[in-house]
């Protein structure tokens, strides 16, 4: 189904679009970070977010914590020792076109208040197509090395980054006490030839590209092979720093050059767009002959102090973005269609091509999206079809090239039952205006194997409960398992196996095929080990629908505890409209979200397989937000113009000093901050008798 221009689109329309794309993007981040093994392009998938992100700018009723354009990097491997980062490795935005990089600077300086005629500088560097380290000096001494992982917390390589010899292991008189350095790991063109030419005569893998060949080389449990590979690292970025050796991002990376690392002699100072993107076309041209792989320009403000204004959105900088170069792409051809079907029964197209090099990788699968963008493609089993590279994942089908269709090819008929042996139909959900949605699914829920399946591997998952040795080959094991008394159905069923193990007069898990006696051990401390576990975790980990990290984070912030927030729940699920209310109000979670929550709840197989789980764990209360301030704890509503800070800035001030930014007034509001042009909302404070404060009494209550 082809989508409508979003200017065309009416509220109920645009609504339904954006609930089918958070779906389809919540597919292929767990395919990409959680499965590693993703069905999409960087293309395509930043398309999708593109597409979500328009929608919620021109509709911001549809902006909320659910936003799965929130995401960051993956989740650490479980074979190395793990290293939370002092301060989280977030991810950066992209752009596409100059138009993109003109509203980025455009964006800067309208959430700064920064004149047109006023100069506004920015880094620009080399994306380096490699893996992000994070380096930690105390005293000028490296004490640990780890990778981004999933942004808070990476992998512990440190014996591997000792054997890097661009990196110090030292740092010079006169660095700071704490110095966390930060770069990209990567090898060159010629390295990479060398590594893959050895590989080949040794009759082992090679690697498809540089990137890959250099996370593999990274993560080797035998830091030997680390160092007979020649690594080399790019130093642009740092976390904690005990004392700041410069006031700008270029004054910064000119310190890491003097304390010894490489740094990349093609960054530039520039002013304003235009001079961003004269720099980003001077590096395209030079792309082919730099001896290393880079996938675009990063552009950052240089001025730190500026930075710290912009502060985060959940994802990424306010202060940085990468403009990506374009993809690339050739001709193979569709030898088939396979469906998956994901833990909410969607049921996604996925085409089979016959292998084919593009940009230097082997790819042999690419996302179909849905049965609509088949059909308006008309694409045929047997097609010569063109394929789109950017990144280093799987490709998009981007057209048919209809003169070479086979002789008595015909039209792809999208089945019309789930794959299961149930054979249960398949609905295309009626959208709020009245058309079908692009999403099949099946309508099984846990009847379905295939969902009670992704459930569990979505349980099970390093982003949720992280269950070592409790993979998605494992969750199949157990769950097909044939001793009965032994099955993993439930997540519950996880935290009594080892008590059924023990029980189990039929066979025991030691004996089965790829168990024993010491794995099975393992596998028991590694589920006892979970037994404890952070609120928001546990919430992600329940896999309702609309509900990802970000929106997990969120309520566990604002609910606190596990008793608090079931009990919100249950009553959402009964419909008190109170409890509704006082959800819906939370700052980012819209009505998706709590119709979702309510939905699950009131499900009694839901809610009794929750309290099966919650006797077997126990959740730990979420930290509790700064006390010490005048507004800690309090829920704060912005209303109207601000004058001496924008709405951003206000938002972000309040939650960093302990208080809840709500979007709309109730009787659980404790203050509203009401500028000029104060409407509805001032009107409804004033009613419930909510304490309203001008700007300057509010910078005033916060210590300016």
């Amino acid at each position: 189904m082809a989508r409508l221009p979003i200017d065309k689109l009416t509220p109920l329309e645009a609504q339904a679009e954006h609930a089918a794309l958070g779906e389809e993007i919540a597919g292929h981040d767990q395919r990409y970070y959680a499965d590693d093994a993703p069905s999409i392009s960087d293309a395509d998938y930043d398309a999708l977010r593109r597409r979500y992100e328009a929608l919620e700018t021109a509709f911001p009723h549809l902006k909320s914590a659910e936003s799965l354009t929130q995401k960051v990097g993956a989740a650490p491997s479980a074979k190395f020792g793990k290293i939370r980062h002092a301060v989280p490795m977030l991810s950066l935005a992209n752009a596409f076109s100059s138009d993109d990089v003109a509203d980025f600077v455009a964006r800067i300086r309208r959430f700064l208040d920064w004149p047109v005629d006023t100069a506004l500088f920015f880094t620009a560097e080399p994306k380096i197509d490699g893996l992000s380290c994070s380096l930690r000096y105390e005293k000028g001494v490296l004490v640990h090395a780890a990778t981004r992982g999933d942004g808070f917390e990476g992998e512990d390589v440190t014996a591997n980054v000792r054997t890097i010899a661009g990196i110090p292991h030292h740092l010079p008189a006169g660095a700071p006490d704490v110095a966390e350095v930060r770069g990209e790991i990567y090898l060159s063109h010629a390295d990479f030839a060398a590594i893959n030419a050895r590989q080949a005569e040794a009759g082992e893998k090679v690697f498809a590209n540089p990137r890959n060949a250099a996370a593999g080389s990274l993560r080797q449990l035998d830091a030997r092979i680390t160092a007979a590979r020649p690594l080399k690292f790019f130093a642009y970025a740092w976390g904690e720093m005990s004392a700041m050796p410069a006031l700008t991002q270029s004054g910064m990376v000119a310190a890491f050059r003097i304390w010894g690392f490489p740094t990349n002699d093609r960054m530039a100072l520039c002013d304003g767009a235009a001079a961003l993107l004269a720099h980003y076309q001077a590096i395209e041209a030079e792309r082919a002959s730099l001896g290393y792989d880079i996938d675009g320009v990063v552009y950052k403000v240089d001025d730190l102090a500026l930075q710290a204004r912009l502060g985060f959105v959940a994802r990424s900088p306010r202060w940085a973005i990468a403009h990506k170069f374009a993809a690339e792409k050739a001709m193979t051809v569709l030898e088939g269609i396979d469906i998956q079907v994901g833990r909410t029964g969607a049921h996604t197209p996925v085409a089979k091509l016959k292998p084919v090099t593009v940009g230097g990788v082997v790819v042999s699968n690419a996302t179909l999206h849905n049965q609509d963008e088949i059909a308006k493609k008309d694409i045929r089993i047997g097609d010569t079809v063109v394929v789109q590279r950017a990144g280093d994942v799987i490709p998009q089908v981007v057209e048919v090239v209809l003169d070479k269709r086979p002789a008595g090819a015909e039209p792809y008929n999208f089945p019309h039952v789930c794959r299961c042996e149930l054979k249960t139909p398949l609905v295309r959900e009626e959208t709020a205006a009245g058309e079908e949605g692009a999403v099949a699914r099946c309508t099984g829920e846990f009847a379905c194997p295939y969902q009670r399946i992704e459930h569990l591997r979505h349980f099970v998952s390093r982003r949720a409960f992280d269950i070592e040795g409790l993979g998605e080959k494992q969750i199949e094991i157990f769950f097909n398992c044939p001793v009965e008394t032994l099955r993993i159905r439930e997540p519950a069923d996880i935290f009594t196996l080892e008590a059924r193990n023990k029980a189990s007069s039929v066979q025991k898990i030691e004996n089965f095929e790829g168990f024993g006696a010491i794995s099975v051990a393992n596998l028991f401390a590694a589920i006892n080990a979970r037994r404890v576990i952070a609120l928001e975790r546990f919430i992600y980990a329940l896999g309702v629908r609309h509900v990802g990290e970000t929106t997990a984070k969120v309520l566990a912030r604002a609910y606190g505890s596990w008793d608090a927030f079931r009990d919100a729940c249950g009553r959402i699920a009964v419909g008190d409209g109170d409890a509704v209310a006082e959800m819906d109000a939370l700052d980012q979670i819209g009505e998706a979200v709590v119709t979702a929550l309510g939905r699950f709840f009131a499900e009694p197989h839901n809610a009794s397989m929750v309290a099966r789980l919650a006797a077997e764990v126990r959740v730990v209360d979420a930290e509790k937000p700064k006390a010490d301030t005048a507004v800690a704890g309090k829920t704060v509503v912005f209303t109207g113009s601000l004058e001496k800070m924008t709405r951003d800035e206000a938002k972000a001030r309040a939650e960093s000093l302990g208080a809840k930014v709500a979007g709309s007034v109730s009787k659980k509001t404790d203050i509203v901050v009401a500028g000029p042009g104060a409407g509805s909302k001032l009107d409804k404070a004033r009613d419930l008798g909510v304490a309203v404060l001008t700007e300057d009494e509010w910078l005033t209550l916060i210590g300016g």
